[in-house]
């Protein structure tokens, strides 16, 4: 079992023909999730919890790109992470994934806005 979050974005057909058309955006976009990907992995690595190190080492990035969607995904691959992202009833838990995203998402949306505002 693994703890991960996962960000979606749904494209309508407006979006996929402006993609179309800046085709060398394509390079661009992914630079972006490249880098607020790397940059989430490591802020979910510091706001870990350490004992061993253990949770901390597998707090894995991996990307996957199918046509325009460029995906960066970060998981906690430590079997025990699910617990100490959300706790359980006995104690609270240490949440790393869920704040990296939330401390990831604005400047990541900012970087998308830059590069369509600059493309239009």
């Amino acid at each position: 079992m693994s703890a991960g979050v996962s960000v979606s974005v749904d494209m309508d057909e407006n979006f996929v023909q402006f993609l179309s058309k800046n085709v060398s955006l394509g390079k661009e976009v992914a630079d972006v999730v490249r880098k607020h990907g790397a940059g989430m992995q490591q802020l979910a690595q510091s706001y870990a919890p350490v004992d061993t190190g253990f949770l901390k080492r597998h707090i894995n990035l991996s990307f996957t790109m199918y046509g325009f969607v460029y995906t960066a995904v970060v998981t906690g691959d430590a079997e025990y992470d699910p617990y100490q992202e959300y706790g359980t009833r006995y104690q609270a838990g240490t949440p790393h994934l869920r704040p990296a995203l939330y401390n990831t998402e604005d400047k990541f949306i900012a970087d998308m806005n830059r590069l369509v505002r600059d493309k239009t």
